[in-house]
């Protein structure tokens, strides 16, 4: 599980499917072209190296123009960063959990140390539905105070001091669960006196190129409500192991079947039993959050899932979770007549709404709903 995923799982914590798959490691992405539902997802290949471009062009010359950046922002009467006086710490170790105790460290060392620090890719954990998730923030700065600042490097752009808000709302959310992710290691951190100094700010610098240029800019993004959010979320899923317990013995997701010693794709009909084995929670959201959103949501409209229209609309109709029982509802009536009210709001709101599109339409005792 990365950042972009845990996000996407707070947002959506009723999705045990979309928990199993990532908590498993599942390629769901492949998983999808097995079952033929498909969906234009994640970066181009263009915009993956421009934003690979971007961000070393930030980082460069030991992160002096992101940390000018950084205390521009800032404007809270620091002493600016002296040139060459930003501690660089080398965080490479061997596998995930070893990068995670080296930034531990690194983060202990200059917090004590009470300098300016650039962690350049950390690696961070969090226990996930029972299961730990490693996570790299494209950078963390350690401030002479103790405190910690998230920085997130995107390849949107910035036009004229704003960027897209839904672009902008999803590096926050994302950021949120680094920051979620580092309170732990602040919580763990040294001696007594050291453990009251280290600290998370809640506001996060989100780095993009100015005006289509290749020149950076920044503003700090406050993540305290994504934070409370994905803090109360992620302690809601359910653990993967309860999850894996309750399906039915040897499903799998592997796409390759072995039988006699040679190897060939799993059936679809196989992957699709598997699939449907644990329950998903879909939303058109996770059209843009999720590989397997195709599929889900031709599910979904096959039950006539009143969820294929929205979490708000979900919301709205109470016990209704079908769109057959919703109409039922709304025509139990003759349209244009003063009905009795039910003691349902939900059935009272669709009576009334189909009586007046009836009325708008100048035909009395006749509904068509498509």
């Amino acid at each position: 599980m990365d950042a972009r995923a845990l996000a996407a799982l707070a947002a959506n914590p009723g999705c045990r499917r979309r928990a199993l798959l990532d908590g498993a490691g599942v390629d769901k992405g492949a998983l999808a072209r097995a079952l033929g539902a498909t969906v234009a997802f994640g970066q181009s290949q263009f915009a993956h190296q421009r934003g690979n471009s971007f961000e070393a062009r930030v980082k460069a010359d030991r992160g002096e123009e992101l940390l000018r950046l950084l205390h521009e922002r800032l404007r809270d009467g620091s002493a600016p960063p002296e040139p060459g006086a930003v501690a660089t710490p080398d965080l490479t170790a061997a596998g995930p959990q070893g990068r995670t105790a080296r930034t531990s460290l690194a983060l202990r060392e200059a917090t004590a140390a009470g300098q300016w620090a650039l962690l350049d890719h950390p690696m961070v954990s969090l226990d996930v539905a029972g299961s730990p998730a490693f996570l790299e923030p494209d950078a963390v700065v350690v401030h002479p105070d103790g405190s910690w600042t998230v920085i997130e490097i995107k390849s949107f752009p910035m036009v004229d001091g704003s960027a897209d808000p839904a672009k902008v709302g999803a590096a926050a959310r994302q950021s949120a669960v680094y920051a979620l992710a580092l309170e732990r290691v602040a919580a763990l951190i040294g001696d007594p006196p050291q453990a009251g100094k280290a600290r998370v700010r809640h506001d996060v610098l989100l780095v993009c190129p100015k005006d289509f240029s290749n020149l950076p800019t920044a503003e700090l993004v406050d993540v305290r409500k994504q934070l409370a959010v994905t803090r109360r979320q992620l302690t809601r899923l359910t653990r993967i192991e309860e999850i894996a317990a309750a399906l039915p013995e040897g499903t799998t997701f592997d796409l390759r079947l072995t039988d006699d010693g040679r190897t060939a794709t799993r059936p679809v009909e196989e992957l699709t039993a598997a699939v449907e084995a644990v329950d998903a929670a879909y939303a058109p959201e996770c059209l843009s959050t999720c590989e397997l959103a195709a599929h889900c949501r031709a599910r979904s409209r096959a039950a006539g899932a009143v969820e294929s229209l929205g979490r708000g609309v979900r919301g709205e109709l109470g016990g209704l979770t079908t769109v057959e029982a919703v109409l039922a509802a709304a025509l139990g009536e003759a349209a244009g007549t003063r009905a009795e009210p039910t003691g349902d709001p939900a059935v009272d709101a669709l009576r009334r709404a189909a009586a007046l599109r009836a009325e708008a339409l100048a035909s009395p005792g006749a509904v068509t709903c498509r």
